[in-house]
């Protein structure tokens, strides 16, 4: 039996605004972002007893783009990084805000500025476009590592503007099958170069023949030094 015109219309209404919610709970124009995101590339963030590190897939193929130009992998401040799934342009916008309130923090307390406040300021902003008529939410999840403290920290803030702190996780592609297998092989006591080597392992056996090393770049901060450090392709391997 077809729906009379007035109720399609409404159904329709839940579907295409951010800010409605339709009669179930659901605020229909979030969840659809929220696939969004596992449209992009992955990225692995783990805390190690020595630091902490993400490593992204950058899902490169065309031979004409120049590598660098090409990072998922973001300086955020010199003490932390941030990567990225889902609209990349969308996140640029995030990580700007991000650096400048790193700076300013620098400016005002003559001092680093905790990792966590800043991806509770990112949550904010993208919290408010889920909230407020006349634009979309962001398409993209953030994922924030960095040093507080001496002490690694590692964050994630989805499509809502929820935020977590965790000890390892994935976003972007396939991320639910990389979650199962860290929970698997994750321990508290790893180093980042066993880390890294645990990550890399994990994406071979998830991608199978597509897996390439020169596709992926790596960056991690010790707690000694709170200085970011990158690596690419087969230079990984070498860590």
């Amino acid at each position: 039996m077809e729906l009379p015109t007035d109720v399609q219309h409404q159904a329709m209404g839940y579907d295409r605004t951010a800010t409605m919610f339709s009669p179930e709970g659901h605020l229909l124009q979030v969840e659809y972002a929220q696939k969004t995101v596992r449209l992009g590339s992955a990225s692995v963030g783990v805390v190690c007893s020595d630091g902490v590190f993400i490593i992204a897939d950058k899902r490169i193929d065309d031979k004409l783009i120049i590598q660098k130009s090409a990072n998922k992998i973001y300086e955020v401040d010199s003490h932390i990084m941030s990567s990225v799934a889902g609209i990349v342009s969308d996140a640029r916008i995030l990580i700007e805000k991000a650096q400048v309130l790193s700076q300013q923090h620098r400016v005002t307390y003559d001092s680093p500025i905790e990792p966590e406040l800043i991806i509770k300021e990112i949550s904010n902003i993208k919290q408010q476009f889920t909230q407020y008529g006349g634009a979309r939410p962001f398409g993209a999840a953030i994922m924030l590592a960095g040093i507080n403290n001496k002490k690694p920290e590692l964050y994630t803030s989805d499509i809502t503007g929820n935020y977590l702190s965790y000890t390892a996780n994935a976003i972007g592609e396939n991320d639910d099958k990389i979650k199962d297998k860290l929970r698997e092989k994750y321990k508290a006591d790893l180093t980042i170069k066993k880390g890294v080597k645990m990550v890399l392992d994990i994406f071979q056996e998830v991608y199978e023949k597509k897996f390439n090393i020169n596709k992926f770049e790596l960056a991690y901060i010790k707690n000694d030094e709170a200085k970011l450090q990158r690596l690419e392709g087969e230079a990984i391997k070498g860590l």
